[in-house]
């Protein structure tokens, strides 16, 4: 039913801009009831923003809509880095899948196609991805509005802790893991 809808593709270079504009729009109206607004629009463009490494890695998706329209985006990583949007061009050491987590990184969903399933089946694309590159586990840090999302899809982890690039720009977040069907 979803597919019939929503067409998933792996992001490009050039959805960066329109994935800005959903991001701070997901952020201001999905997650007023969690946090501040001062928090909201601290989080937007740094916590919460466009990673440029999981596009170059091949590892972020979008959700297109029939006319184009970006519904939603999230993705994974084989990473260090846990959360956080690109700053100059970094690049974050590469993980270990037999020791290490893969990342579940940046989810965000357009206001006005929430609840259709977006949010899973990206979850379910990288979950799958993760698993064919040997990945045991997935963990996450999780925004309170993302931790229903996630503890839907099987995730575990229930404390809350404050999390953040500055002490001007915390929030309150829940670590999340699952260990991954292989």
């Amino acid at each position: 039913m979803l597919e019939n809808r929503i067409l998933f593709r792996k992001a490009q270079l050039g959805d960066i801009a329109s994935l800005k504009e959903l991001i701070a729009l997901s952020a201001r109206t999905l997650a007023t009831q969690d946090y501040s607004q001062q928090q909201i629009e601290a989080a937007i463009g740094t916590v919460w923003g466009v990673d440029e490494e999981l596009i170059r890695d091949q590892t972020y998706f979008i959700a297109l809509t029939h006319n184009g329209e970006i519904a939603g985006c999230g993705g994974w990583s084989k990473r260090s880095k846990l959360f956080g949007a690109s700053t100059n061009n970094e690049s974050s050491p590469l993980l270990d899948p037999t020791i290490d987590p893969a990342r579940i990184r940046a989810f965000f969903v357009h206001p006005g196609y929430t609840r259709l399933g977006i949010g899973k089946e990206i979850i379910r694309l990288c979950e799958q991805e993760a698993i064919q590159d040997q990945f045991r586990k997935i963990e996450l840090m999780a925004t309170l509005p993302g931790y229903r999302l996630y503890k839907s899809c099987g995730y575990i982890g229930d404390e809350i802790i404050d999390c953040g690039t500055t002490p001007e720009n915390t929030h309150q977040c829940v670590p999340m893991y699952k260990i991954l069907d292989v």
